[in-house]
């Protein structure tokens, strides 16, 4: 144990360090825009507080569309763009568009699930009372769905943790890398093995921090 750790230990800790960089930026930036797509598709559904069902519907299209295509394929796909972007499509940097582009449209859906969820007599409790569609959007809708929020991010936080892997295949870094280089071209399991524990372990501990925060900002648990 002590001689696998001499000998791979800069390396796996080097690896978790990128896969977090990539897990967490990917996370915030996806969450950031899946956020504002999902208000989106909430308040302009029929008998939303800003109702533009063709809008709706072709945006709706869309979200749709970006979900259904497969990560290692849109990673491919969107190899011309990242580099426009970065500059390269090698790196954990680089692999932040196609994360970020991958894990949006899930975001959205997900949130727009966690805004429906607000009784609709809040809403309309609100407007009643003066209140214009953004702070109903800020101090309605997001306020209110915060614990479900706060869990579905720890979902997309753990998604994207797992795409990271797919990502280190296509020459990312990380502990997918890792695990592809060593781990399979090497047939060297110990580091398969390796990796494999740490990002367990990694799902365990986003999920119970996230479960904390959650219940410390539901209301109910007050």
């Amino acid at each position: 144990m002590a001689e696998f750790i001499s000998q791979y230990g800069a390396l796996l800790w080097e690896a978790t360090l990128q896969t977090l960089y990539m897990t967490f930026f990917a996370t915030l930036l996806a969450y950031v825009l899946g956020l504002a797509f999902g208000v989106l598709l909430t308040v302009t559904k029929p008998g939303g507080i800003a109702p533009a069902p063709r809008f709706h519907a072709v945006f709706g299209w869309v979200i749709n569309m970006l979900r259904s295509m497969p990560f290692i394929i849109l990673v491919f796909f969107l190899i011309p763009f990242t580099r426009a972007i970065v500059g390269t499509s090698i790196g954990e940097t680089a692999a932040l568009v196609p994360l970020v582009v991958a894990a949006s449209p899930f975001v959205a859906r997900m949130a727009e699930q966690s805004l429906e969820e607000i009784d609709q007599g809040v809403i309309e409790a609100a407007a009643c009372m003066g209140a214009t569609k953004w702070q109903i959007i800020t101090r309605v809708l997001i306020t209110e769905s915060v614990p479900s929020l706060v869990r579905g991010f720890s979902i997309v936080l753990i998604t994207i943790l797992g795409y990271t892997a797919i990502t280190g295949a296509t020459g990312a870094g990380g502990l997918g890398n890792i695990a592809y280089r060593f781990g399979y071209q090497r047939y060297q399991t110990g580091v398969m093995y390796a990796t494999i524990v740490i990002l367990m372990l990694l799902v365990c501990i986003i999920q119970g921090i996230f479960n904390f925060i959650a219940r410390r900002a539901d209301k109910r648990n007050r």
